[in-house]
């Protein structure tokens, strides 16, 4: 961006090549990608169980209305996190793909942002928990202290651009660990407080970042002598880390109408459904966070269309297969996970399609940054923030928690489409010609699992 020569962005045709032209041919996607993918999937299944048992220790632990406010708390902290992160991995990664000399000037700048994003984090969530009278004020403000030690994460860059997955994961399943081990001794000590609750899974996060550093620090490359500090990486990053923010807004915004209109008891069901979505997203989040430094790369040289006909459908059809395999024992699933959040099984419902709908978004999304269209991202996410909030408005006094699932699947499908327009604009088109049509196997697949799940005799 602000390099006279920037290989991301060189040529006319960088988001796209014309139908028929030689660099339009489909592009397999790198064993690498899947690689990386495959490594944070198992990573992600460890740090699932954690939370999931982190959630049922809580849940035992803690009364309905404690249990329902440190579900929020949790949902809180997700935001938080992105609000610290600012946009920053994403335009680390967009800057030094193609340029790994850029990468000290890139980091320490994107440090910077961090750790003052992060100040600035700590002094709103002590503002407000102590301005409202939040129980447990100061240990919420204590583990509000812990997103700024993603500056230290940052180290990871260059395992990122390799697509090298393997020693974050381990670390992050560590981390993983040690949050489930602090809540655990907790629970051992009879604590009620879920502040404190929070400040134990905080810990672990903490930890986490540490190590990474640590581990990374010795593969990172050195500055140069007299070589220039990285400019308007914060003006990059910004649409970036506002997008973020609208959507972990729209996927996290539920909880304060929830919260606010059916009380802290009926949370604990509703996010344990989320929890649950979250858990089904893994494919979608890190095939595509795996795949960032290679779309980057096929957009530069025009072949970023045919990248994503060659991932996307794969991922549509493993979403459609899930859900539809789960649609018939939502409420099964949610008392196995937590007893007593069954009543939570419509709003599952309504987030198993939405995973269907994410599995392309994401892509689709993730797609729109490697073209370094920031300012579309920002657009169709704040879109579907605002979205969102306003169906919130009626769905959940009329439906309960389950408007709070219906209006997350209705604003993940404003967002993929957002996407889709988006690309089109740059002439990337996903869904054009006979490759375009294994996109039809996403919802044929939901169907016919759907269908075959509900005949098997799992509940006597």
């Amino acid at each position: 961006m602000s390099r006279q020569h920037d290989p991301l962005q060189s040529g006319a045709n960088s988001a796209g090549a014309p139908v028929g032209d030689p660099s339009s041919r489909v592009s397999a996607v790198p064993g690498h990608v899947w690689r990386g993918t495959a490594f944070q999937v198992a990573g992600r299944l460890w740090s699932a169980v954690c939370t999931l048992w982190i959630l049922r220790i809580a849940g035992t632990e803690l009364g309905d209305a404690e249990f329902g406010r440190f579900t929020f708390y949790l949902s809180l902290f997700t935001w938080l996190d992105t609000f610290v992160n600012l946009g920053t991995g994403e335009v680390a990664i967009q800057r030094t793909a193609a340029e790994p000399g850029a990468v000290p000037a890139v980091l320490a700048a994107a440090r910077r942002i961090r750790v003052v994003s992060g100040l600035v984090g700590v002094l709103v969530v002590a503002a407000v928990c102590f301005g409202f009278d939040e129980p447990g004020a100061g240990w919420i403000a204590l583990a509000a202290c812990y997103p700024i030690t993603h500056a230290l994460e940052l180290s990871t860059l260059v395992w990122k651009n390799r697509i090298s997955w393997g020693r974050p994961v381990a670390i992050r399943a560590l981390a993983s660990t040690a949050s489930l081990g602090a809540v655990g001794w907790l629970a051992g000590q009879d604590a009620e407080e879920p502040a404190r609750y929070l400040v134990a899974v905080a810990v672990g996060s903490t930890l986490g970042n540490v190590l990474l550093h640590l581990a990374a620090r010795g593969e990172l490359p050195r500055a140069a002598p007299g070589s220039a500090a990285e400019r308007g990486l914060f003006r990059a990053a910004l649409p970036l880390g506002l997008s973020a923010l609208c959507a972990q807004g729209y996927f996290y915004v539920d909880n304060l109408f929830v919260r606010t209109m059916l009380g802290d008891e009926a949370l604990g069901p509703y996010n344990v459904a989320v929890r649950a979505m979250s858990l089904l997203l893994m494919l979608a989040q890190y095939a595509t966070l795996s795949a960032l430094p290679w779309l980057a790369r096929c957009s530069a040289e025009g072949r970023l269309e045919s990248a994503i006909q060659r991932l996307g459908p794969a991922l549509f059809a493993f979403a459609g297969i899930v859900a539809g395999g789960l649609w018939p024992w939502t409420r099964e699933l949610l008392e196995l996970l937590v007893p007593g959040s069954g009543d939570a099984a419509v709003s599952l419902r309504w987030l198993l399609l939405a995973v269907a709908a994410i599995h392309v978004g994401s892509l689709l999304l993730t797609a729109v940054v490697a073209s370094r269209d920031n300012q579309a991202k920002l657009w169709i996410q704040g879109g579907g923030f605002v979205l969102n909030v306003l169906l919130n408005f009626w769905a959940v006094p009329a439906y309960g928690i389950a408007g709070a699932g219906m209006t997350t699947f209705a604003t993940e499908t404003f967002v993929a489409l957002g996407a889709a327009a988006a690309l089109g604009r740059r002439g990337v088109v996903p869904f054009r010609g006979r490759a375009g049509l294994l996109w039809l196997a996403g919802p044929l697949l939901f169907l016919a699992s759907a269908w075959i799940s509900g005949r098997l005799p799992l509940v006597s």
